[in-house]
């Protein structure tokens, strides 16, 4: 079975689905490898590099793709403006895609159903379920690690003002305040890294086992009492609220916002979209030169005003909707998600190349589309 690695080309993207360490580990389950020519230049790797791990190189994007039984990528595929072609319509019939496709975000919809429309078996690395036997596969996870370090980077060049408390001649010039949202693995690696920079940190979680460990952090919680059940599905993550929860949570973040410097959106609910806890009004009500990072936009974002692939100004407020940070660290995130993807390859393929272990539980949570079907729950309901 031949493993295709196309460059990617969405906006700012320099990470690579594999190292060149990795394409070896592929070639000794028994595929080959080809990748398209300068797929590793972001990273710093080149064509030979991959040629001296084993793989081919391919110059033709379309033609690499049309031969291939299983396509390895990183983000979600989008149209190609030099082969004037929707990557999707590169791959084979029957082929088989992995990768980041957030499939309930609408934005990702119609690509979804061209994927069915082509009967081709997609599983999405953001689908992979929180249990100890898939902690190597957890992509999610690797890149939300990037994504808490790196948001709170791009929160600091952005913000006018000082982050720590600066002592001067005339006076103290007090810390900025960044507000949390979510705190998952984003969410606690935001506020490990604004709390180095010396920023005062108050974080909101519907979980209150999720503040315990942003608290931990040195945090201030913002408690939102809501009954636990209400809130914790399956493997610890947070589950969609009701609207009259969601219109509480709402309004508590509303009465907080005035005082913060830097926002950090990271709410989710796995394979949903993501829950709108900022509405315009609220933006309006922030400080002039505030700072909104939405990291949750690829399934949705939680800022109305949020556009995706965007940092644009709003109310003299700075909001951040760039959609592939971790593609901004390029060089760790590519060593972590390549790691994390070939031990999903290695789950996905155990019983042999020639069958897929559907009755594998990570197999099924990653499972969008199947038999020229969409089996993906999150997508299903968002579709609706």
């Amino acid at each position: 079975m031949l493993i295709a690695i196309p460059k990617e080309i969405l906006a700012a993207e320099k990470r690579v689905a594999v190292t060149p360490e990795i394409i070896k580990k592929y070639i000794d389950l028994g595929f080959t490898v080809s990748v398209e020519a300068g797929a590793g230049e972001g990273v710093f790797i080149s064509d030979d590099d991959y040629r001296n791990a084993g793989a081919t190189i391919e110059t033709d994007v379309e033609k690499l793709c049309g031969q291939a039984d299983v396509v390895l990528k990183v983000k979600q595929p989008i149209f190609n403006e030099q082969k004037n072609k929707h990557e999707v319509d590169m791959y084979p019939d029957d082929s088989i895609l992995i990768t980041f496709l957030h499939p309930a975000a609408p934005g990702s919809h119609e690509m979804v159903r061209r994927l069915q429309k082509k009967n081709i078996t997609a599983l999405t690395m953001d689908g992979i379920p929180r249990i100890s036997r898939a902690q190597r596969m957890d992509a999610l996870s690797s890149m939300s690690a990037v994504t808490g370090y790196k948001s709170v980077v791009m929160a600091a060049d952005t913000l006018p003002v000082f982050i720590p408390m600066i002592g001067t001649a005339i006076g103290t010039i007090k810390p900025a305040t960044f507000l949390v949202i979510g705190a998952g693995v984003v969410g606690l690696q935001a506020i490990a890294t604004a709390k180095r920079l010396g920023a005062v940190v108050k974080v909101l979680d519907i979980r209150k086992t999720a503040t315990v460990e942003g608290d931990s952090l040195g945090a201030k919680i913002i408690d939102f009492d809501i009954p636990q059940e209400l809130v914790t599905g399956r493997g610890g993550y947070a589950k969609s609220l009701d609207p009259d929860w969601l219109a509480k949570e709402q309004q508590l973040i509303a009465s907080v916002l005035k005082d913060i410097d830097v926002v950090i959106l990271s709410a989710l609910v796995p394979g949903e979209v993501a829950p709108l806890l900022i509405t315009a009004e609220m933006v309006a009500m922030m400080k002039p030169g505030s700072v909104i990072i939405d990291v949750s936009v690829d399934q949705g974002g939680n800022c109305a005003l949020t556009e995706p692939g965007t940092f644009m100004q709003k109310h003299g407020v700075n909001l951040c909707g760039i959609q592939n940070i971790p593609g901004r660290m390029a060089v760790h995130s590519s060593w972590l998600y390549a790691n994390n993807l070939y031990y999903f390859v290695e789950n996905l393929f155990k019983k042999g190349l020639d069958k897929l272990d559907l009755d594998d539980e990570i197999v099924t949570s990653s499972l969008v589309t199947y038999q020229s079907k969409i089996v993906h729950e999150g997508a299903l309901k968002a579709m609706k």
